[in-house]
């Protein structure tokens, strides 16, 4: 085996994942422009507005900077509950083998989307939407190696 981890998903990596992919993309730009532009406004009309409008400044100022991760986080926590706990994976020459209990899976190099590297970890897409989030804590010292790996299997 070229590579094993321990496989252990939490609610924070994939919170992580989930504002990684927000907030590199066109709707993080449009959620940041509209948080300015709500600071902006509150400072400039607070003295002159009633109480029922400082309630929907506070609201939207926290829209996107409070209640949007806070969901995020929620459905995060949703998700990881549906991983098994003890899953190993394997990376080498044939593919990547995923044993989850008494379970077992491989997936050939030819089958795997993309990989994607983040700061803090590396996500590799067995579909268009799903793959294994591998964070940092688990790739240690090797996340380069293996990032380079990883690409070039799925360039052949």
């Amino acid at each position: 085996m070229k590579y094993m981890f321990a496989y252990r998903t939490t609610a924070f990596d994939l919170w992580q994942l989930s504002m990684y992919s927000i907030y590199g993309s066109m709707v993080g730009v449009c959620n940041i422009i509209f948080t300015v532009a709500m600071l902006l406004l509150s400072s400039k009309f607070w003295g002159d507005v009633n109480s029922l409008m400082k309630i929907l400044f506070i609201i939207a100022i926290c829209l996107f900077t409070v209640i949007q991760p806070a969901i995020v986080y929620m459905r995060a926590k949703r998700q990881v509950a549906t991983i098994p706990q003890d899953m190993e994976i394997g990376f080498d020459d044939n593919g990547i083998h995923v044993k989850a209990g008494n379970q077992n899976s491989d997936l050939k190099w030819n089958t795997i989307k993309g990989v994607s590297k983040k700061p803090t970890m590396i996500v590799i897409f067995s579909t268009t939407k799903h793959g294994f989030v591998l964070t940092n804590k688990v790739l240690g010292k090797q996340k380069e190696a293996f990032y380079d790996y990883i690409v070039s299997k799925i360039q052949k």
